[in-house]
């Protein structure tokens, strides 16, 4: 009880604190553990037995991912998780096994130690790839599918462990099964999820105690990955099956939702147990071999990675992307230096000198990623803008992303063929996949509009998601075409307040349409006619157009505009309840009822009074009035 008061108090006090400084969540949990561990105030007494339970926040991460990748779309990714991941593994451990040799190491500890130093973090690359929503972009998905073949990899490696060490012990490993006992395990869990989960699913999702459905969703992760680990493969790749096998069932979003919030504290004290796992007094006695040994790990998995990321297809930023996110060592390292260490493979000092090299290097990820967003070059910088071949367009459209593409199909639709730039490589690239016309380059540089047929556009229309960026051009295109329409797109209402001001002909806030029709749909299940619902909408239409227009003068005072918009937004909600009164008690029941005999399509549906006037707080000076 006590040891976990500590945990979360450590977690509470400098994770936040760590994320406040831009330093990112994971170095905020590496930070604790070096606090309360035996280096810090040495709180627990046995961060090992805390490494290993902590673990299943590995696990269970593992199988959030897989409740994402269909089997359809794993095996779509064949070719970049065992091509790929393979490449990734032979490149690093080809860079690293030399630097053993050259330190007089046999070559068993050298190639045991390159290939361990070539694994890398599961948990720490896909939580920063989910944090940066990098997961569906290509840096993204090669990343992942590196990880997947190291997490497959980590099993052989084990058994080449212990089988080249002069004692030839057995695998740390708690398995003992062969080959064949595994394949008959995976084979028993690809049968089970599909003809003994589904149904179980099913029976205990209609029982009215809905705890028990996350009791089986726990169940079910644990008894996979127990039975992985008892015939020596990994829990995590155990977990990981069990989420694809379920990701086209019904009850997918269900058990994402129960698993989360165990994998997120789960995830959490793994990274604590790591940092109090680090034996940081070689840094004290051995401070030379440590910060050397760190540089070279993850300078030479970083140029290997560099490399490695145009077969790819990653260029530019995402080249050095990649190379970031993966240049630190893995968790699964630390049980391989273990067993090297037991079948005495390589010495026990140099193996605590790996295990602490690669603990470090986990907190050098962090910290090159600051480094990385601050001096990184960006994409506009090594790729050259293209070529614009059409300058006749009466179009001009900056932006294809999912906003962009719905304006470019109408236009399209209608005989209007627009010039579209985007400043993303990766929506460039996947947009002429599709078959799209869409050309690489930074709108913002007027050489590059002049080439895309400025001159000669009939408007512009602005969909880039980027406020700043949007701001920028339409002051750019106001520079040098004062009298160019341009249409739009806002982040919310104060951004679409500056637009107005900056002259925009016509601003349209991303959001508020499809939610407005949602609101209409809304009231329609609740009885209101089509008729109405769609008067009321439209009479929200006009009133928060006209607020826009009001209240531009106070968008720089949030005092202000937090009054404007409670006062308005009562005002408003008084004016409409007395209409509603006032148009319920003129207005013929003449609709059909249940009983009336007359079908529903016959006549409209009678209206109904919504409740009083809501009390909640009022909206954030950043959201609709």
């Amino acid at each position: 009880m006590i040891q976990g008061i500590l945990f979360l108090l450590a977690a509470l006090v400098f994770v936040p604190l760590a994320v406040r400084l831009g330093l990112g969540s994971v170095l905020g949990y590496l930070t604790a553990g070096v606090v309360i561990g035996p280096v810090g105030f040495a709180l627990v007494s046995d961060p090992t037995a805390i490494l290993h339970a902590s673990e299943l926040g590995v696990v269970l991460m593992l199988f959030v991912i897989g409740l994402e990748l269909e089997p359809q779309r794993l095996w779509a990714m064949r070719a970049a998780v065992f091509g790929g991941g393979a490449l990734q593994m032979a490149v690093c451990a080809a860079l690293l096994m030399p630097v053993g040799l050259l330190l007089g190491w046999t070559w068993q500890a050298s190639l045991v130690a390159a290939l361990a130093l070539a694994l890398s973090s599961t948990a720490i690359v896909v939580g920063i790839l989910q944090e940066r929503h990098l997961m569906d972009v290509p840096v993204g998905r090669n990343g992942f599918s590196m990880l997947l073949f190291q997490d497959i990899a980590a099993i052989p490696l084990l058994a080449l462990a212990a089988a080249l060490g002069p004692q030839n012990a057995p695998s740390v490993s708690s398995g003992h099964g062969g080959p064949l006992l595994q394949v008959a395990a995976v084979l028993a869990v690809v049968v089970a999820g599909r003809y003994v989960a589904y149904p179980a699913m099913r029976f205990v999702a209609r029982l009215p105690v809905r705890e028990l459905f996350t009791g089986f969703a726990l169940l079910l992760v644990l008894g996979v990955a127990a039975l992985m680990e008892s015939v020596g493969l990994s829990m995590g790749l155990g977990a990981f099956l069990a989420g694809v096998l379920l990701a086209s069932s019904e009850y997918r979003h269900a058990l994402e939702n129960d698993i989360l919030p165990f994998k997120g504290l789960l995830l959490g004290l793994f990274f604590i147990a790591v940092g109090m796992s680090m034996e940081l007094g070689l840094v004290l006695t051995a401070p030379l071999q440590v910060a050397l040994g760190l540089l070279l790990v993850v300078a030479l998995k970083a140029l290997a990675l560099w490399l490695l990321a145009p077969a790819a297809g990653l260029r530019g930023s995402q080249r050095k992307l990649l190379a970031v996110l993966l240049s630190q060592v893995g968790e699964f390292a630390f049980v391989v230096l273990a067993a090297a260490k037991a079948s005495q493979v390589m010495p026990a000092a140099d193996a605590d000198l790996l295990t602490l090299i690669a603990a470090l290097s986990m907190v050098s990820t962090p910290l090159l990623l600051i480094a990385y967003d601050r001096w990184g070059c960006p994409e506009t910088e090594t790729r050259p803008a293209d070529a614009v071949e059409n300058t006749q367009a009466p179009v001009l459209l900056v932006g294809f992303g999912r906003y962009g593409q719905i304006v470019a199909r109408l236009l399209l639709s209608a005989g209007i063929r627009p010039t579209v730039i985007d400043h993303d490589a990766d929506t460039v690239d996947s947009a002429r996949r599709f078959g799209y016309k869409v050309y690489f380059g930074d709108a913002t540089q007027p050489d590059l509009l002049r080439a895309a047929g400025l001159d000669q556009a009939r408007a512009v229309v602005i969909a880039i998601d980027d406020v700043t960026q949007t701001n920028r051009l339409v002051h750019e295109l106001h520079a040098s075409h004062p009298r160019l329409p341009i249409v739009a797109r806002a982040r919310d209402a104060v951004h679409a307040m500056e637009l107005v001001d900056a002259g925009v002909h016509h601003v349209q806030r991303e959001l508020f349409e499809s939610s407005l029709r949602s609101a209409r749909a809304t009231l329609e299940l609740l009885d209101f006619d089509r008729l109405h619902a769609r008067e009321l909408a439209d009479e929200f239409r006009r009133y928060t157009d006209h607020f826009i227009t009001s209240a531009r003068g106070s968008r720089h005072d949030e005092d202000d505009l937090v009054q404007r918009v409670r006062e308005a937004r009562e005002q408003f909600e008084k004016q409409m309840q007395t209409d509603l009164q006032r148009q319920h008690r003129h207005r013929p029941e003449t609709g059909w009822a249940p009983g009336s005999g007359a079908p529903p399509d016959q006549a409209p549906r009678p209206s109904q009074v919504p409740p009083a006037p809501s009390t909640a707080p009022a909206t954030s000076p950043s959201s609709s009035p």
